[in-house]
């Protein structure tokens, strides 16, 4: 007797294996399965995305495929109406079990839990850490195919690595460290790609947010970070990278609720929303909603509450036209924690040395801090012909920074009695408004020439910012029990530090902040070219017409003004179609001004100090290899980079110059997606060396650059035991940091620590799970921020947190 042998993916369906059933299904019924089989089978990257981007799983709405006269072709609208008449008559669809698949091995059968409803649509179907392609069409190829490190961090990387914000994500993602905020920079998410400053380098939906915030992780479908310069792609900036932020959007294809609780130690309560709902077959709307109140973990007195909604709307009216339009508020406020002091005479931070890591160095009646952020976006997806699309989207938003901070700075110990040793905390304060406008709108050309498939998209872009940055008044009071200045510096017993010191005065606002604003007109070409899936050549060059104008209240107008011209080429070859090999060139520029919330004349801020600096340049070469494994469920990574910097800014005299460089170099190594059907895997290592090239500073010469951890590690893993039970945990490693200006000078350093994280994850039922997770599981150390003056403060990361999440999907 004969047996039909069919793929595992299409096993039990009768109509597509040739094996009999019993019940035989009609056209229209036959049509809808075969094409949500087909949406969910595992097929080859390579050739699905053949000469374009992946595309989401897609339902086919079965009315919609019946066959229509020649003669006459009925209006879309009419079409669409009977449709929705039809399903709103349609019985409701009775809930199924989770489907299965069988393992490659076939050995027993597993649910498909990372295949929800709310999964990652940029992501590979049943593979959840892997992420097959990135979010703007500027990138027609799927990752493999990209000449260029790209790492992504899918929502369900996020949701297992307990990351509550972007923060959270950099600490645990190798290649990335935080910064702190000083030298006039404001207090936000600072960090560092690949060596170099990104904080002005961050993306929401591929449009720049500069507002140098906070920035949350409730309503983040993936992070994408492009390593190496990305001018031609991203505009000024990007030495070491750009990060880009993917928002959810609506669908039209499905609804789908989810709620998360979460409670923990540190009075940790939080909760989230989504929501996806399909009004009509054209039409849907998402929200996402957020509230958390909590301290943090191994922190005295520290607070962090925070809320937000995020509201976001797809309309397609027919096949040619896709509107998409979303909106997002949130709100910060707590008590903000600059960290612990440092031990100048051991070199290492005071909680190293018998300071009990607790210990919080700011005054609990004086401080605070408040974010906010308004932002909305419009965008239209206009389907000119078979082979052009038109894009185009505007973005309107606002932030407000506002803050003063205790930062412990100098400690006394010139006393004999070790007890009575004190920290100077010398107050640091900000009220920053940044509002910003910014259109995009590009053409995407599709065509085959000779055998070669062809994207090319070109457009422009302008944009509008404008930043109003104040500092605070009335810091200092007379009822301090202890020597204080006119600044309001207090002094606190560097081992018991007393917080609730009576603070009768309000802080009040200078109003002598300078506005600067920024104007921003941009054109590009970004052209893929692919032959039959083995050679392929990326290019791209961009032109920035930048212009910054510093209006002080009083003193000199301050104007720079830039032309950018910058480029990207890159080749792959793939000698086998899951296997690619590649080498790439790219550059960027850094002009003086482009940091808006500087205002040191070396920190990036237009100065009177630097504005006649010309951009720094930047330059970066790499080489690599990417590999997928296990029928394409696991991509190996790795690559060799160096990016170089010239004309970089140094202080010589008291004057900013350009005359120092940098270089760069390293390698770096990624693994994302399962090993087998039970186990998932998320890992990555960059081992990096730097070195001052040129300098007018002799004592910089030959040196590596301050405030960047040179190796960096995590890896994460998951296991499904079984049809209810997930145990994972992640194991994560900075390496030792120097500080200093930009040279590692001053001899501090931060000692170098791992982390390890652990949770376990029951399904009860399809519909709900609970999660148990301890993040440091040791309660260790670690140093995430360097202040780099010679007398700094240091950020500490959160001790150990234990929290216990239900996850309720309907």
């Amino acid at each position: 007797m004969s047996a039909t042998i069919a793929p595992f993916s299409l096993r039990g369906l009768p109509e597509l294996t040739g094996v009999r059933s019993k019940k035989k299904l009609d056209a229209p019924a036959r049509a809808v399965t075969a094409a949500c089989i087909l949406a969910v089978t595992p097929a080859s990257v390579a050739m699905a995305q053949q000469g374009g981007s992946a595309l989401p799983a897609v339902t086919v709405d079965a009315p919609q495929q019946r066959a229509r006269p020649a003669a006459a072709r009925p209006a879309v609208r009419p079409v669409r109406a009977v449709a929705t008449a039809q399903r709103r008559r349609a019985p409701r669809p009775v809930a199924t079990p989770a489907p299965v698949v069988a393992s490659p091995q076939g050995v027993g059968q597993l649910p498909i839990f990372a295949q929800e409803v709310d999964a990652n649509p940029y992501g590979q179907p049943g593979v959840p850490y892997k992420v097959n392609r990135l979010a703007s069409q500027k990138f027609a190829e799927p990752i493999i195919n990209q000449p260029r490190t790209v790492v992504t961090i899918p929502k369900e990387v996020i949701q297992d690595k307990g990351a509550t914000s972007l923060r959270d994500i950099v600490r645990t993602t190798p290649g990335l460290t935080l910064g702190t905020g000083e030298g006039g920079n404001a207090f936000g998410d600072r960090i560092f790609i690949r060596g170099f400053d990104a904080r002005s380098d961050i993306f929401i939906d591929g449009v720049r947010d500069p507002t140098v915030g906070i920035r949350e992780s409730f309503n983040i479908e993936q992070v994408e970070i492009l390593k190496g310069p990305a001018s031609s792609f991203a505009g000024r900036g990007t030495a070491g990278g750009a990060l880009n932020i993917v928002t959810k959007k609506a669908v039209t294809d499905r609804s789908f609720r989810r709620v998360d609780v979460t409670v923990g130690t540190a009075e940790t309560k939080r909760a989230t929303v989504d929501i996806n709902q399909v009004i009509t077959p054209e039409w849907a709307v998402r929200l996402n909603a957020m509230g958390q109140k909590s301290g943090v973990a191994g922190r005295d007195r520290v607070r962090d509450d925070r809320y937000g909604v995020a509201l976001a709307t797809t309309f397609t009216p027919n096949d040619r036209l896709k509107i998409t339009a979303d909106y997002t508020y949130v709100k910060f406020d707590g008590l903000p924690d600059w960290g612990v002091p440092y031990n100048r005479a051991a070199l290492t931070p005071w909680t190293e040395t018998g300071v009990r890591r607790s210990n919080y160095y700011g005054l609990v009646n004086r401080d605070f801090q408040k974010a906010t952020q308004n932002v909305g976006s419009l965008a239209a997806e206009v389907k000119l012909t078979d082979f052009a699309t038109l894009n185009s989207k505007v973005r309107v938003g606002q932030s407000i920074l506002d803050y003063v901070a205790t930062p412990p700075e100098s400690v006394d110990t010139t006393n004999p009695n070790p007890a009575l040793w004190t920290v100077r905390g010398n107050p640091k304060s900000r009220y920053q408004v940044t509002d910003f406008i910014t259109n995009q709108t590009d053409v995407t050309l599709k065509y085959n020439v000779g055998g070669v498939n062809n994207t090319t998209v070109a457009g422009v872009e302008v944009s509008r910012e404008t930043t109003m940055r104040d500092t605070y008044a009335g810091l200092a009071s007379e009822a301090f029990p202890s020597p204080t200045t006119t600044t309001g510096s207090y002094t606190f017993n560097l081992w018991d530090p007393n917080n609730d010191v009576a603070f009768p005065n309000k802080p009040r606002r200078n109003y002598t902040g300078p506005t600067i604003g920024t104007d921003t007109k941009s054109a590009y070409v970004i052209h893929n070219a692919n032959w039959n899936n083995f050679i392929i050549v990326n290019a791209g060059v961009r032109y920035d017409d930048y212009n910054v104008q510093l209006r002080p209240v009083t003193g000199a107008y301050l104007q720079r003004h830039d032309g950018l011209v910058n480029y990207n080429a890159g080749v792959v070859v793939k000698p086998l179609p899951y296997a690619s090999i590649y080498a790439a060139v790219a550059t960027s520029s850094n002009p003086v001004g482009a940091d808006v919330d500087g205002g040191a004349s070396d920190y990036g801020g237009l100065v009177a100090g630097n504005v006649n600096a010309g951009p720094e340049r930047n330059k970066s070469y790499e080489v690599g290899t990417k590999w997928e494994f296990f029928n394409q469920k696991l991509l190996a990574t790795a690559a060799l980079f160096q990016t170089e910097k010239t004309n970089a800014r140094e202080t010589v005299s008291g004057a900013v110059v350009g005359s120092a460089a940098y270089r760069v170099r390293g390698v770096e190594f990624g693994l994302n997606g399962k090993i087998t059907d039970a186990w998932s895997i998320y890992s990555g290592l960059v081992l990096m060396e730097s070195k001052v090239t040129q300098s007018a500073i002799a004592a910089n010469q030959g040196k590596q650059l301050a405030n960047i951890a040179h190796q960096s590690f995590n890896l994460m893993s998951k296991y499904r035991i079984n049809r209810m039970f997930e145990i994972g945990g992640s194991a994560t490693y900075i390496s030792k940091v120097y500080g200093g200006t930009l040279a590692a000078t001053t001899g501090n350093v931060l000692p170098p620590g791992w982390r390890f994280d652990a949770f376990a994850e029951a399904h009860i039922t399809k519909d709900f799970a609970v999660k148990v997770a301890v993040y440091n599981i040791f309660d260790k150390n670690l140093y995430e921020g360097f202040y780099r003056s010679n007398t700094p403060f240091t950020y500490i990361s959160p001790g150990r947190l234990a929290t216990i999440s239900a996850t309720y999907k309907f």
